[in-house]
């Protein structure tokens, strides 16, 4: 299972940043891809990612886990999408933790991939690993 995780201090209160990554509306501002969030409730949320060809397609979410202001989990529904032949799972972690000087943000992606896409796991952790940066950018520059 293609595991990704990327760390980054922010010189901003955990409060602060859980506003924003807290919030599934706010995923346009700092998630790569996504252009909008629709149907958000306590258990979940769906996605408009944008392709790099300009389509739009949707990606349904559950949310696992969500303790303010340390831990947002949640989970892909792959099931009847068109993910589905690609990944059996995709969990994604934000946690924060407090430090002297600010918030310690870890961004963690869990994927199991499905048939033979999971003989490309290391090309999808690399992918993984630039979204998760990506996404820590575009927090710090919210939060500076």
């Amino acid at each position: 299972m293609p595991t990704t995780r990327r760390t980054r201090s922010l010189a901003a209160t955990p409060q602060a940043i859980w506003a924003t990554v807290g919030d599934p509306h706010h995923l346009p501002r700092w998630w790569p891809l996504v252009s909008r969030v629709d149907a958000v409730g306590d258990d979940g949320f769906t996605e408009l990612l944008k392709t790099s060809k300009g389509r739009g397609i949707r990606a349904d979410f559950r949310v696992v886990e969500s303790r303010a202001p340390e831990v947002f989990r949640y989970e892909q529904e792959v099931e009847g999408s068109p993910f589905e032949r690609v990944i059996r799972t995709n969990v994604t972690s934000v946690e924060l933790e407090p430090g002297a000087e600010g918030t310690t943000v870890r961004l963690t992606r869990r994927t199991k991939l499905r048939g033979m896409s999971s003989l490309g796991g290391f090309m999808w952790r690399r992918a993984a690993a630039r979204q998760l940066d990506e996404a820590l950018d575009a927090l710090e520059a919210i939060h500076r």
